[in-house]
């Protein structure tokens, strides 16, 4: 089980997005197209050990959290860029890890959150969570 301690995953407190009762996904936040994940600068995550996500490992370090939504499956992005503003210079050439995930109905959250549980973190925002597992490798 992944538990996450101080300096061994990191992820944004407060995002400060809001829903303010306009439609996100699919909307503000479009099907298909690469996202930052958070407001303004590309939201980071970093692990001091190496770790498996959705089984597949991946490095200890920082990465920014780059997310592809879609109606289905979801893509998980690791980029080993991690300080980026936005999503504007991405470059999938930086990319450390890609995962697919499946979103989920949620309880309404009207502000933007990221939760880290057990072996999972999730993003919750409008009626969508989004999550992946995480384990430290062996």
């Amino acid at each position: 089980m992944f538990s996450p301690k101080p300096g061994q995953m990191n992820l944004p407190a407060a995002l400060r997005l809001n829903q303010f009762t306009r439609k996100i996904f699919g909307a503000l936040v479009p099907w298909g197209e690469i996202w930052r994940a958070g407001a303004d600068e590309a939201t980071t995550i970093s692990f001091d050990k190496a770790v498996t996500i959705e089984g597949k490992p991946l490095a200890a370090g920082r990465y920014a959290l780059f997310l592809i939504p879609a109606e289905g499956e979801w893509t998980v992005i690791f980029n080993k860029v991690a300080e980026q503003w936005g999503a504007y210079k991405y470059d999938a050439a930086s990319d450390a890890l890609r995962v697919m995930v499946k979103a989920a109905a949620h309880d309404m959250v009207e502000t933007l959150e990221y939760a880290a549980a057990g072996d999972r973190v999730e993003l919750r925002w409008e009626k969508v969570a989004v999550g992946f597992s995480v384990k430290v490798a062996d």
